[in-house]
């Protein structure tokens, strides 16, 4: 019989071996101390295309950071200006201003200790970290007005230097709105060789064009109806800044009693069908514009301007201002919006209207409020403005103004000519371009003119028509008198809006 007492196993003394090592093991890295280097463990943007929405990015780290350190060693090339936020092991890096369009970064750190190493005095520090991330490329839309492209809508990538045609030559486009994902355009449009400027039907088409990096998309030029003109004339529309809802102003061809707004989805329910319009009901209104929440409408209604909630019963406004007639724009936020009121003398008054009931007039003129813009990047809002000229024939002189928020202090741009009373202008999502157009156009007495597809708002044919891109880094100084010279771009076309 073996012993009871016999020597252990194999199995057990090679167990006891390895527990052995591994304690002289753990034994040595006590000794040594701490030689694990901290890292970045997670970048937010890494490898994104960045829009100007997206205001901050995050660092998260394997351990708590020595805050001083980090700050002082992170680089970002190109410089981006921001300032710094912690909660424990994540640092946010906000954005002062939206990072410019078309542009690579990238985001080093290198040098920087935890928290406990900068305590006790050691060199101990991170590990070497690179980041990249790219914003959109620049995008513009318009309307060409060349022979070849005569009112269709173009694209053209500022960034790499390319232009697509997204509609048919069978369709005239009048207006576009872009969806916030960029992957389609919302439009109306009336049928190559009617004239008919109430005969509209509205469609989207898709860009090829996406937010994201890499994602495949529809490709450019499929075009989808999405409401016809059978018994209503589409008048105006807009998009909700979410890309959610489409709102429509619209008109009964036999009864013009019933006339109206409508809204409805901007997409398609999930058989793939487009759902109808529904009656927005309330007082009859005229402009309009979608608050930046999407969840109501400004319409100038009556006497004043009014606040309606999209919803079918919106007899109710959730606002309505009596001193004003119309909203030009909202910022990004819905806290301001540019407000114009209509005098007794014929005069506009140009007004920042804030939502802590605060009133303040920016601008007094004879002429007309064309449009507006506020500048994601600084207290400026750009406007449009015509002014009156002296004499006994009526003249409006449109020109461009940057307007300081803060100060009211005004800095012309650049004066049109009289003859180019219909320009349209788009401020960059980055802040940093403002495009418009000068449009030519003829009288429609005039016999010897060529015919023209093209009409502007008051029904003179399109003769031809530039786009100019205007910078605006020096607008910064208002006291500056240095110009602005705006560039020529190689397109014709007219009504240019950037994509988001």
């Amino acid at each position: 019989m073996a012993s009871n007492k016999a020597f252990l196993q194999p199995l057990d003394r090679i167990s006891i071996a390895c527990i052995l090592v591994l304690c002289l093991l753990i034994g040595l890295l006590i000794l040594q101390g701490d030689v694990v280097k901290p890292s970045v463990r997670n970048f937010s943007w890494e490898n994104q295309k960045i829009g100007a929405d997206e205001a901050s990015f995050s660092l998260t780290f394997s351990r708590p950071m020595d805050i001083k350190s980090v700050e002082e060693n992170l680089n970002i090339d190109p410089p981006l200006a921001g300032k710094f936020s912690w909660a424990g092991r994540r640092m946010v890096y906000t954005l002062l201003t939206p990072a410019p369009y078309g542009t690579d970064y990238q985001v080093q750190l290198q040098q920087a200790q935890d928290q406990f190493a900068a305590k006790g005095g050691t060199n101990k520090v991170i590990q070497p970290f690179t980041g990249k991330f790219t914003t959109r490329d620049r995008i513009i839309l318009y309307i060409g007005a060349d022979s070849d492209n005569q009112g269709r809508l173009v694209l053209y990538n500022l960034t790499q230097q390319k232009k697509q045609i997204l509609t048919p030559k069978d369709l005239v486009v009048m207006e576009f709105k872009a969806y916030p994902n960029r992957e389609r355009i919302l439009f109306t449009a009336r049928s190559t060789g009617n004239d008919d400027l109430l005969s509209a039907k509205l469609y989207t088409v898709t860009t090829g064009v996406s937010i994201e990096l890499n994602k495949k998309v529809a490709a450019p030029g499929k075009v989808q109806l999405v409401l016809d003109n059978k018994k209503y004339q589409i008048l105006k529309f807009d998009l909700s800044p979410n890309g959610e809802t489409i709102v429509v102003q619209r008109g009964n061809k036999e009864d013009p009693t019933d006339f109206g707004f409508w809204f409805m989805p901007a997409t398609e329910n999930e058989s793939g069908q487009q759902a109808s319009p529904k009656p927005l009901k309330s007082e009859p209104g005229g402009d309009f514009i979608i608050t930046p929440d999407s969840k109501a409408v400004a319409v100038a209604q009556g006497q004043g301007a009014a606040i309606l909630p999209l919803q079918t019963d919106a007899s109710k406004p959730l606002d309505f201002l009596p001193e004003f007639g119309l909203v030009k724009a909202f910022s990004k936020n819905g806290t301001q919006a540019a407000m114009v009121k209509f005098n007794t003398d014929y005069t506009r008054d140009l007004f920042l209207v804030t939502n802590q009931g605060t009133r303040k007039e920016l601008v007094k003129i004879k002429g007309s409020i064309l449009n507006c813009q506020f500048d994601p990047a600084s207290p400026t809002l750009y406007c449009l403005l015509t002014q009156l000229l002296p004499g006994e024939l009526y003249q409006e002189q449109p020109y461009l103004v940057a307007i300081n928020l803060k100060t009211g202090e005004q800095k012309p741009l650049m004066v049109l000519p009289v003859e180019q009373r219909n320009v349209n202008m788009s401020l960059s999502p980055d802040g940093l371009g403002l495009l418009f157009d000068q449009v030519k156009s003829e009288s429609t007495n005039d016999q010897s003119s060529p015919t023209s597809e093209l009409r502007t708002d008051d029904n003179q044919p399109i003769t031809s028509s530039e786009l100019w891109l205007m910078p605006l880094l020096s607008t910064v100084d208002y006291k500056s008198s240095t110009a602005i010279k705006p560039d020529r771009l190689p397109l014709a076309g007219f009504n240019p809006q950037w994509l988001p």
